[in-house]
This record gives C-alpha cells, structure tokens and sequence, in this order.
C-alpha cells in the first residue's frame, strides 16, 4: 500500500490488501465504565462476582471491544476526506473474552470493492477485519461495508470503476 491515510480514496483499496493498522487496550476501569452505562451485567461490573462466573475473571463487553476497534480504524484507516460512513455491518462475532490490559490489534482485509453506478462518485468497500490479542488469539470478526468517496468520479478506466455495486445506500 502506498497511499496514506490522509490521501486515501476509493481507488486505493484493493481487493486481498490486508494490514495491521493499530492496536487498543482497555483498562478495568474503562470496562467497568463502559459496562456499568451500557452493558451492566456482572462478568463486565463486578470483579468478585465475574471471578465466580464461567469466564472465571471480568471481561469487556463486546460491545466496548467493537467501540474501542472503531476509534483504531477512524484513527489509522479511515480517511475523514473519503469515507462517507456505512449502510451497515454483515457480521460481527465475539470469538475469545477480552480482558483487562489485553492489547488488541486491528487487522483489516479488503474482500470486494466496486464502483457504484448510480453514484460513480463513491464505491462500496467489503472489508473483513480480524482482532487479536497479544497471544495471537482470535477475539473479534467484523465483516462490513464502507461507502468511500472516490478520487475521480469519471474514471472509467479504473481498477475498479467496470464493476457495478448496488445503489448507495449498499442495497
């Protein structure tokens, strides 16, 4: 991959690109934070009780994992001058607990990308983003679509451009 982060259009996804682009840790306090507002059940809260539960220790929600993942993709992948946001997330699975101080990395791979016809400003991107911990385990899958602004709207002759999407909103 050549193209930066800042400089980085439609046009600069190719299909197969795979990098590791950051990495998050979430602290107990964070967790507890976080689940305590949005997720209060006892393996995320209480520490003595999440000691006791199957999980044999507190854990983060999926849903602060999933978070955290995001603000690592807006802060090293996403370009805020080309992406235009998401219709949507096709699959998202939480495979291994997420545990205090757990580092986690962030590995997107792009698996489609086409041009949109009736908006050949933009393309869809379908990327599938794996998460791991610092011992190399599976914690997180994501497989999404991304609407992503493209360079040059006219350009027929692009690596992508003779490849017909569904309309805007992914549909």
């Amino acid at each position: 991959m050549t193209s930066s982060r800042a400089n980085r259009y439609f046009e600069d996804y190719v299909i197969g690109m795979e990098q590791e682009v950051g990495s998050v840790s979430l602290s107990e306090a964070e967790m507890i934070e976080f689940a305590s507002k949005y997720d209060p059940q006892d393996f995320h809260v209480d520490p003595e009780k999440a000691a006791v539960s199957h999980f044999g220790g507190l854990i983060a929600s999926g849903w602060h994992t999933t978070a955290a993942v995001m603000r690592v993709l807006v802060d090293s992948y996403l370009d805020s001058a080309s992406s235009l946001g998401s219709p949507g997330v096709d699959e998202l699975r939480w495979l291994a607990p997420v545990r205090p101080e757990d580092v986690l990395t962030v590995h997107p791979r792009i698996t489609d990308a086409r041009r949109s016809t009736s908006n050949p400003d933009r393309g869809l991107l379908h990327t599938t983003t794996e998460i791991f911990n610092q011992d190399d385990a599976l914690v997180m899958t994501i497989k999404a679509v991304n609407l992503v602004a493209c360079r040059e709207a006219e350009d027929s002759k692009g690596v992508n451009a003779d490849i017909t999407t569904p309309d805007a909103t992914g549909q």
